[in-house]
């Protein structure tokens, strides 16, 4: 297998290269018309350590979080802030975290950072947690409902949807970009969620019908390994598995939200 182009989303996307700019685009307009948000707030020292939360008119029903994707390498929050969208307006305060990018810190340094992030944000909202993450993030969100990790927050959580996560590294060491993700077999065990148990929460993994094979493969590993459900949005590939998420009523914001 040519592990690099498998794990290549852009180039297989028609349109790929303009998905970004698009996103920035939508997400800056978003935050715009938020006066309720709070941008910036710090969940650790460094400059990257921060979130936005997003508040809804009225009492949050809960606190949703979402976590950015990019192979742990690019982006931040401010690429995505129109995905919290649908749960706004479904009455849940939403967090967005950036957290540092590799190969300044190593993939457990930004799990560890989230699990920071999610607690920061948990103490200025109350109620239960439901995390979706996508990509990369789908990774982290995982990693969040795993037994191991047994943060103070972890008995409010309700449910976890990774979406079109990677939950196990062992084939990212195959790739190039490992070269700045650094990750060894210690790190493929311990920081792989399909090979670690889960905590016990309510865990839906999303995966889009046309997404690339090795993508569909990673959701059903941890779909079969964590004996959760595997749903499957057709039509949707890699970049817009996640535009469910700014509508109240998609079945994507129903699986995060939903009963």
């Amino acid at each position: 297998m040519d592990y690099d182009d498998a794990y290549s989303n852009m180039i297989h996307i028609p349109g790929g290269a303009g998905y970004p700019d698009r996103w920035a685009e939508r997400a800056a307009a978003f935050r715009a018309a938020s006066p309720r948000a709070e941008l910036g707030l710090a969940h650790g020292p460094g400059p990257r350590e921060r979130f936005d939360l997003f508040h809804p008119e009225g009492a949050a029903r809960g606190l949703a979080v979402f976590v950015h994707g990019g192979y742990w390498l690019q982006f931040d929050r401010a690429w995505f802030s129109h995905l919290a969208g649908g749960a706004l307006r479904r009455g849940w305060a939403v967090a967005m975290p950036s957290y540092d990018l590799c190969p300044d810190i190593r993939i457990a340094g930004i799990t560890r950072q989230i699990r920071q992030a999610i607690a920061a944000a948990a103490g200025r909202v109350a109620g239960p947690l439901r995390l979706a993450g996508h990509s990369a993030g789908g990774h982290l969100v995982a990693r969040m409902a795993c037994a191991d990790m047994a943060p103070d927050w972890q008995g409010r959580l309700e449910r976890v949807v990774p979406i079109s996560p990677v939950s196990d590294l062992e084939p990212l060491t195959h790739t190039a970009m490992n070269a700045d993700l650094r990750i060894d077999a210690a790190e493929v065990a311990a920081e792989s969620p399909a090979r670690l148990a889960p905590c016990g929460a309510d865990v839906r993994v999303w995966v889009g019908g046309d997404e690339r094979p090795v993508f569909l493969d990673q959701a059903r590993w941890l779909a079969e390994r964590w004996q959760a459900p595997l749903l499957i949005e057709p039509g949707r590939h890699h970049f817009d598995v996640i535009e469910g998420l700014e509508h109240p009523d998609s079945t994507l914001t129903e699986a995060l939200l939903g009963r």
